[in-house]
């Protein structure tokens, strides 16, 4: 899929999420002079946990960020319907790549929403799982190893300062629309996943 001619009608859409602490200083910072790092007590606050969903679309350059207080089945299942609904609500079909989370799935949205919606969601919508132990081939958890080394590399107090920090981070990104340029092609990974599987041919063979 990511091969493929880039299609506003027909977007390839990479989605993952990351949990973050939020933690806040137990003293003031010491601020010194120009040039010399701030310094930090050791010891912090810790002030609850948050989900941070991220959805990539690689071929038009663009992401958009969610936070959400936790990561359940109802959070997910609202991260779809607004990926649908709201990022992409004229698009014939959506291609969603994603890893094999226990609440990623179909049955998800039956239970939250019911048949009828459910339907009405994946008739636009193509879940297309990583395979296991491969979840690097998903470009949105490459775009969440490059959030959080840019933007979430410190300690964060609050909703407001973490919002602040995500948006000065996706806007100047997303203005850019840089596509992303994913170099391991399918023949690659072919030869790769060929080798896999004859070594492990090999070794049940030893094994009998």
């Amino acid at each position: 899929m990511y091969a493929r001619p880039y299609n506003p009608r027909r977007p390839v859409v990479c989605f993952d999420e990351k949990s973050l602490q939020l933690l806040a200083h137990s003293r003031p910072e010491h601020l010194l002079k120009s040039g010399h790092p701030r310094r930090q007590d050791y010891e912090y606050v810790r002030q609850g946990t948050r989900n941070i969903f991220v959805f990539v679309e690689p071929k038009a350059g663009q992401r958009q960020v969610l936070v959400t207080r936790h990561r359940k089945k109802e959070d997910f299942a609202k991260a779809i319907r607004y990926l649908a609904d709201v990022m992409h609500p004229a698009a014939e079909h959506i291609e969603l790549v994603l890893d094999n989370l226990n609440t990623h799935t179909v049955e998800t949205l039956i239970e939250i929403y019911g048949k009828a919606e459910a339907d009405r969601l994946l008739s636009r919508i193509t879940f297309h799982y990583t395979p296991l132990h491969a979840s690097w081939v998903n470009i949105a958890e490459i775009e969440l190893s490059v959030m959080t080394e840019q933007c979430l590399d410190r300690r964060l107090a609050d909703d407001w300062t973490l919002w602040t920090e995500l948006m000065a981070w996706e806007a100047p990104r997303n203005r850019k629309a840089v596509p992303i340029q994913w170099s391991f092609n399918w023949k690659r990974a072919k030869r790769m996943f060929i080798k896999d599987d004859l070594q492990v041919q090999a070794e049940a063979t030893m094994q009998n």
